[in-house]
């Protein structure tokens, strides 16, 4: 995949990032995300699996379901969905659900990522939705985050 970024990327995933910290609040892994549209973030969104004691309260759902809400619709058209981690299985499966049409992520997620690293859902051509993907934004600051809250539970 060549990543193809635009000026504001770097702006918005560091918002994305902003938003991960706060997942450190309930010591929650430090993911965030943000949905951007017409140079509005419509919904924001960083994991409350510990929090809401929900495996599928991840940063991606979450600031999908504000930005419908945002909306007044399921489709989230005309937007960007930042997020520092690439997106697992079932994340990829709702951008795609939500026809999301630009994904922007910072760091490959060699364990469970579904944008290219383990398996490529947002690439699926049998899917009905195929969303635009650049990965590795700020890479390393987002590596670096997660880096440091593992090494901190490890340690």
């Amino acid at each position: 995949m060549a990543a193809h970024f635009f000026p504001r990327d770097e702006y918005y995933m560091r918002l994305a990032l902003r938003e991960a910290e706060r997942a450190l609040e309930h010591d929650d892994v430090p993911v965030g995300a943000i949905v951007v549209r017409d140079g509005e973030v419509i919904g924001a969104g960083h994991n409350e699996r510990e929090l809401r004691e929900d495996p599928t309260a991840h940063a991606e759902t979450i600031a999908l379901r504000e930005a419908s809400r945002a909306l007044g619709s399921w489709r989230v058209l005309e937007s960007v969905l930042y997020v520092t981690l690439e997106p697992c299985t079932m994340c990829a499966g709702a951008i795609v659900l939500a026809r999301v049409p630009r994904v922007v992520f910072g760091t490959w997620d060699p364990k469970a990522g579904a944008a290219g690293s383990v398996l490529d859902v947002l690439a699926e051509p049998r899917l009905n939705h195929r969303p635009e993907v650049a990965g590795g934004l700020l890479a390393e600051e987002c590596a670096d985050q997660l880096r440091a809250f593992f090494a901190g539970r490890r340690g």
